[in-house]
């Protein structure tokens, strides 16, 4: 279980999560994708790659590690890590692509929403289930997604919707067959890495600079809810349903 850097072309960095089965980060995860993203950045690279192995992309927080550990130290640690995680790659100084495969799901569309390109396979999905497991969150980054309203409709019902239709909204730049994903997504990299880096870094800057809704604060404001529903032990009962564990047996 990792999440690894390796340089392309000399200045691409591409940063591989790896946490089969899912792709479910725990804490240290979240936390490693920050430190990936910030030290490739700082390392002088021109562009970073965001992808995965395995069935999809990111299925969000490590709900099993979360009901196995005593207290609020799990919920604690996966707010604080997805926080730093999604404000890395949005603070990121070079643009950040994500590649996405197979499922992109609550935690996962906090990575995609701040990214600045995202590419997706035939087979990927998006979606912001937290309410079926007592959270909120990454309301924020699907808003970045998709239109109010449907990001609303998504978000109440826990839906999914498929890359080819966000290709409609202008949020997904292409999809592609699962074996050409990353192909496609490195040569979007390289078109970008061609140009001066001092001109892109400075673009990064402005776009960030004129973006309508502050994301840090929008989503920090969500996982205060979170804060909530937890210490209401309403988190703690849906995720037990979902981890299939019970408050007598968590150790």
């Amino acid at each position: 279980m990792t999440v690894s850097t390796s340089i392309v072309d000399a200045n691409i960095a591409v940063v591989t999560m790896s946490y089969p089965p899912v792709n479910a980060l725990p804490v240290a995860g979240w936390f490693d994708v920050a430190s990936a993203v910030t030290d490739a950045a700082n390392a002088g690279h021109h562009v970073v790659v965001l992808r995965a192995e395995g069935r999809g992309f990111n299925a969000g927080v490590d709900i099993k590690e979360m009901q196995h550990t005593d207290g609020f130290e799990a919920i604690l640690g996966a707010n604080r890590g997805c926080y730093a995680a999604f404000k890395a790659i949005y603070e990121c100084p070079v643009p950040v692509i994500a590649a996405v495969n197979g499922f992109c799901v609550g935690g996962g569309v906090g990575l995609v929403g701040n990214s600045d390109i995202v590419v997706a396979s035939e087979d990927a999905y998006f979606g912001v289930p937290e309410v079926n497991q007592g959270a909120l969150g990454a309301a924020t980054h699907m808003a970045r997604l998709v239109p109010q309203h449907l990001m609303r409709s998504l978000y109440f019902t826990a839906r999914t919707i498929k890359a080819a239709e966000l290709v409609q909204h202008g949020s997904v730049l292409e999809v592609v067959p699962r074996e050409q994903l990353d192909d496609a997504a490195l040569a979007v990299a390289r078109e970008i890495a061609a140009k001066d880096t001092r001109v892109i870094r400075a673009a990064k800057e402005a776009l960030n600079g004129i973006d309508p809704i502050d994301v840090n604060k929008s989503y920090r404001f969500e996982q205060g809810f979170t804060y909530e529903l937890n210490l209401a032990g309403v988190a703690d009962e849906l995720r037990d349903d979902f981890a299939g564990t019970d408050k007598a047996s968590r150790s």
